[in-house]
């Protein structure tokens, strides 16, 4: 989806691809943004204590972790937001990247707002309202435009297209971050402020936010081919994992493990709300999931 400053990236010159009776590094990369994180978390754990590899996991952000492929540096991402450039160019291309099947995760980015403002302004989840609203959504940052809150700059994004296309009275201002944008959501909803904002399912926020979708154009085969002439909304994504060449052939049961990990967007929410909300480091998050669904994660585990 989407992308974290890489000051963290991992030092290259450690081994990469780990033998098959464990012992090696395995470098996973983090994206900006908590689901992530949960599912890196848990498969790092279980490379770890169920297989005893020792991982890293460097934040990167997402070209730059693609980028990691052909200098060794990342041997995995493990959620992938579509990036059909990206796999042209590293996969098909370049051949030092390849996909390692679905994460079981459905991933959907979209534009919302706070569920207060179905009641209150008529129409506003149809995108041809939108104008009509703009002024509700103005703030310093956005001038005499109505603002559409943006999170952090390397997300995937239509945003200046489809404002542009669909002739919409909006600019784009930059949060910087997935906290701007929940947070922002929290305080729109509790304080009554209207907001229109940039958001993905899934998400924790959810459960605990009430919030609403607002309707673009339908998403259709090839609507969003040109990035310059999109005027649609995202498609629902089946999320994928991707792996270097040199990871897939030479990674052993950590490779292993990283091809059979799929579970759902409720095991994923569960583990970043425990991440965001509830106080736990990513690992005891991680531990916390581990033990209460032993026969999900065990499946994964290569005989």
């Amino acid at each position: 989806m989407e992308d974290k400053p890489s000051s963290a990236a991992a030092p290259s010159g450690s081994q990469s691809a780990a033998p098959a009776s464990g012992g090696g590094t395995v470098k996973i990369a983090i994206n900006p943004w908590v689901g992530y994180e949960a599912s890196a978390n848990v498969v790092a754990y279980l490379l770890k204590k169920e297989l005893g590899y020792t991982v890293e996991l460097p934040e990167i952000k997402e070209q730059l972790a693609w980028e990691g492929f052909e200098t060794g540096d990342v041997d995995v991402i493990i959620e992938n937001w579509g990036h059909p450039d990206l796999k042209k160019q590293y996969i098909d291309e370049k051949k030092v990247a390849q996909t390692a099947g679905s994460t079981g995760n459905k991933g959907v980015i979209g534009w919302y707002i706070p569920k207060w403002m179905v009641d209150k302004y008529p129409g506003i989840t149809d995108y041809k309202n939108l104008n009509k609203y703009a002024d509700l959504f103005k703030t310093s940052e956005s001038g005499d435009k109505g603002q559409l809150l943006f999170g952090d700059p390397s997300y995937v994004s239509n945003e200046d297209a489809l404002i542009k296309n669909l002739k919409l009275n909006l600019k784009v201002v930059t949060g910087g971050s997935e906290a701007a944008l929940i947070k922002g959501a929290q305080q729109a909803q509790e304080q009554k402020k209207p907001l229109l904002f940039y958001f993905w399912d899934p998400h924790w926020l959810f459960s605990k936010t009430e919030l609403a979708r607002v309707n673009l154009p339908p998403y259709a085969d090839g609507c969003d081919a040109d990035p310059k002439k999109v005027a649609c909304d995202y498609a629902e994504m089946d999320l994928d994992k991707i792996v270097s060449t040199k990871f897939a052939t030479s990674g052993g049961k950590a490779f292993d493990l990283v091809k059979n990990f799929t579970w759902t967007n409720e095991d994923q929410n569960a583990v970043a709300d425990d991440m965001t909300n509830n106080g736990m480091s990513g690992e005891d998050a991680a531990k916390k999931w581990v033990e209460a669904n032993t026969a999900k994660w065990q499946a994964w585990i290569p005989k």
